[in-house]
């Protein structure tokens, strides 16, 4: 993609959305950004994501729900984009168990929305956000895009496996180059208040306890945003994607314990610790294999995790007046 061009993604006024918004707009490129804001964790934060995004000339928003596919199809008819970078997505694996209705909306209506106004609109490249979540089951270790994703565990990652096959039939039928994103645990500055780092930082600020799952046996590939970043936009730049899944993660999976400690290190505080057993839907380890994302992409995550929960925790600390206010995010 040439960084005239004009890309429209959807969930900007989310932490991945902002983050990459903002990295096209840095570019040069035109960006059209659509959220619905929901409150599934406290708006503050996303309408100050979406302020800082306004900022920029080239940046124009509509605060629409992607599941109204008139309001959709009259953006694209209005602003032509030639890609879309789709993000928007009901997120959190435990809310899926209690509201398993927002996610058909959300994640799967909205997807096909996404692709059949592309499909009617001549749209030929459309990305989409996918999670590690859709490995379920899988008891091999590192989680390879070649592996079956059969026996999601979530009804989250059953609607992530859903945007999958819906995508690969839309490149089938209509030609679309699209291709799956399986994000492993992004973490970062403007990140999401129900996520374990802003969470477990904002309790033990506070010196409230931190619910810690599985009795802290659980591993994670956590991928700081900027590593992210890069990986979307080596894919928007790939030439002849075809239909496409790649797994974007740090390549390094961190105990939850170890994890717990450097955030205590960099506050200077001890964490209270609510020890409980593993919840319906959670996977005991995550760990992405790169290997493809590495080779066709030249992807290279670069934040390790000491450097980048220190970026977050000085971030969270300079901006604790306000962080601090947030409601937590739904469960």
């Amino acid at each position: 993609m040439s960084p005239k061009s004009k890309i429209l993604v959807t969930g900007t006024a989310g932490f991945i959305g902002f983050h990459l918004a903002r990295r096209l707009l840095d570019d040069g490129y035109e960006v059209v950004g659509i959220d619905s804001i929901t409150d599934y964790y406290d708006p503050k934060i996303k309408i100050k994501r979406n302020k800082i995004l306004g900022g920029y000339q080239k940046y124009k928003f509509y605060k629409k729900n992607l599941a109204k596919y008139k309001a959709l199809d009259k953006i694209i008819k209005k602003e032509k984009p030639e890609a879309v970078v789709h993000l928007a997505a009901q997120a959190g694996v435990r809310y899926s168990l209690t509201n398993p209705w927002a996610y058909a909306d959300s994640n799967y209506l909205g997807t096909l929305n996404v692709f059949e106004v592309a499909k009617r609109n001549n749209i030929k490249r459309v990305l989409f956000a996918s999670s590690s979540s859709v490995y379920g089951k899988n008891t091999k270790i590192p989680f390879s895009e070649s592996d079956r994703v059969d026996h999601p565990i979530s009804v989250y990652a059953a609607s992530k496996k859903a945007n999958e096959v819906l995508a690969h039939s839309y490149h089938h039928l209509y030609g679309i180059e699209t291709a799956g994103m399986r994000f492993f645990t992004v973490y970062g500055e403007y990140g999401r208040p129900d996520l374990a780092l802003f969470k477990f930082a904002k309790q033990i600020l506070a010196g409230r306890p931190i619910d810690v799952y599985n009795n802290g046996q659980m591993a994670r590939d956590f991928t700081y945003v900027s590593d992210i970043i890069d990986g979307i936009v080596a894919i928007l730049n790939k030439k002849d994607l075809g239909y496409e899944i790649y797994n974007l993660g740090g390549d390094n999976p961190v105990t939850l314990m170890r994890f717990i400690k450097l955030i205590e290190k960099r506050l200077g505080k001890k964490a209270k610790i609510n020890f409980l057993p593993i919840q319906p839907g959670d996977v005991k380890e995550t760990f992405a294999d790169i290997s493809k994302a590495r080779r066709e992409l030249g992807f290279s995550p670069k934040v390790k995790i000491e450097e980048g929960i220190k970026i977050f925790l000085d971030w969270f600390l300079a901006n604790r007046s306000w962080l601090l206010k947030l409601k937590d995010g739904r469960q």
